[in-house]
């Protein structure tokens, strides 16, 4: 928090503080709006009618319906302190927001630090000149600091006598700076690129390489259009899963704001708005489909939709619904492989669908193994907006090890199949994947076991050194074979 040198708020005036963007990094109708569609989709046809009859009456209407858990909301330490240093000084201090009066009463007996609450109820919208209104009744026209962060609030700062300015924008200081003498700042942390990549989860696109193992058979036989239209299936994968995960965050805010870990994640913090997370995944859905529809052969574009269609139903549905969930990733990676023959033309293999599916349906219950296992996992309770409870475990546990252990067993047939071996040179190099795969499968559940291993396979093996070696020698043995 930084404040000119020149002034300071006065400290006998009432200040009135702004909800959305100013006390809290986050917007109410839109994380309520978010909600809904992951709660309560069958009220979404009602929207258009409720807000044809008012921005109050959409704000109410969804607030009648959905609950937020207020007390994990991004709240901005620095203009918390300056409300804390108000009380202090005996000075009067209120919320006055365009949100619902719902929200900003449970908000402010969250917090216990405001004497009297101003929003919108479902008459009113209180934005604005409205806001204005209501401030100097309430003021009883007298004096009054008032602390906000958009242009829209410049309508109420030409009428105060001290402002708090919680932006980084400086045209929007220097025109406050303007209408008021005395100016506090209060500079928001800017979201840096890296930020906005982990928001698109571009680190799991490493996930994606599995467009490239319908190649494996043939390796030394790939020509440049067959690798090209793999190179260009992986990007095109890579944009639509990155799309996946800006919505999957975006629909999980409140869930992942009680992880211990999750919290941190660029949209449950604050740090990246929701309006800019909907036009990032936006972005990124077009792109994916823009590309694959103008490079790709008409069956990727199809096993892309076919994609999409499942971990929408997964995100919405699915993942809070036991065994479906983890039945839905593994398929969700085998799609990827599908992808990849339908990207290139060359044919799947039984053994390899079969192989994906359990070796990916152990790592899907890994997952969930490792939050069930948790620091958030509590005794009786579901988990984290899953359908399992702690006492799932021994379930879970037996599962993904069988699965796992499948895995192993259907590639030794799969490397024992003859029309497969001839498809390779030293086809004997191949058996050295059998004990590898085995080993790493069993220390991943070790691990979890242990309380080691990370809650998603694929950034514990990226992480770990001895997954990165099994992984090398896999790899030159494929070559090598070839």
């Amino acid at each position: 928090m930084t404040a000119p040198a020149s002034s300071s708020v006065p400290h006998a005036l009432p200040l009135y503080v702004d909800l959305d963007g100013t006390l809290i990094a986050t917007d109410l109708l839109h994380e309520s709006f978010l909600k809904l569609v992951r709660t309560s989709a069958a009220d979404l046809w009602r929207v258009p009618g409720w807000l044809l009859r008012g921005k109050a009456v959409l704000k109410q209407e969804i607030a009648a319906r959905i609950h937020l858990d207020v007390a994990t909301l991004p709240y901005r330490q620095e203009v918390l302190a300056l409300l804390r240093a108000a009380r202090e000084e005996g000075r009067r201090t209120v919320l006055a927001t365009a949100s619902d009066l719902k929200y900003a009463e449970q908000i402010a007996l969250h917090l216990g630090l405001f004497d009297h609450v101003l929003a919108s109820d479902g008459t009113n919208n209180l934005s604005g000149s409205r806001k204005l209104d209501a401030i100097r009744s309430d003021a009883n026209n007298g004096a009054f600091v008032y602390a906000g962060d958009r242009p829209v609030d410049l309508a109420i700062w030409r009428h105060a006598a001290g402002a708090v300015v919680v932006t980084r924008a400086t045209s929007l200081r220097r025109k406050v700076g303007e209408l008021v003498a005395q100016v506090t700042e209060v500079r928001p942390p800017l979201a840096g690129l890296r930020r906005y990549l982990y928001g698109m989860r571009l680190h799991q696109w490493l996930k994606n390489l599995l467009v490239f193992l319908p190649l494996l058979p043939v390796l030394h036989g790939v020509g440049m259009a067959t690798l090209g239209n793999a190179v260009l299936a992986f990007v095109a994968f890579g944009l639509m899963a990155s799309g996946v995960y800006v919505v999957n965050d975006l629909l999980d805010l409140e869930l992942d704001r009680r992880h211990h870990r999750k919290r941190l994640r660029p949209f449950a913090a604050g740090e990246i708005p929701i309006h800019t997370g909907v036009g990032m995944a936006a972005a990124l859905f077009t792109a994916s489909i823009l590309l694959s529809a103008l490079c790709l052969p008409l069956n990727f574009l199809l096993v892309l939709g076919a994609y999409f269609v499942l971990t929408t139903a997964y995100s919405l549905r699915l993942k809070r619904h036991p065994v479906f969930d983890v039945f839905a990733l593994a398929g969700l990676y085998t799609v990827r492989i599908v992808a990849g023959a339908a990207a290139t033309g060359l044919p799947l293999s039984f053994w390899i669908l079969s192989f994906s599916l359990f070796i990916f349906l152990s790592l899907a219950l890994a997952k969930r193994y490792a939050e069930l296992s948790g620091p958030d996992a509590v005794a009786g309770q579901r988990v984290g907006g899953r359908g399992y409870m702690p006492s799932d475990l021994p379930y879970v546990l037996a599962s993904g090890i069988t699965a796992g252990q499948m895995s192993v067993l259907l590639l030794s047939l799969y490397l024992h199949d003859r029309d497969i071996v001839q498809r390779y040179q030293h086809a004997d190099y191949l058996w050295v994947l059998i004990p590898l795969l085995l080993f790493w499968v069993s220390r991943v559940w070790f691990k979890a076991v242990r309380h080691e291993l990370h809650d998603d396979p694929v950034v514990f093996a990226v992480k770990d050194r001895m997954s990165r070696l099994v992984v090398l020698c896999m790899a030159t043995a494929v070559w090598v074979s070839a």
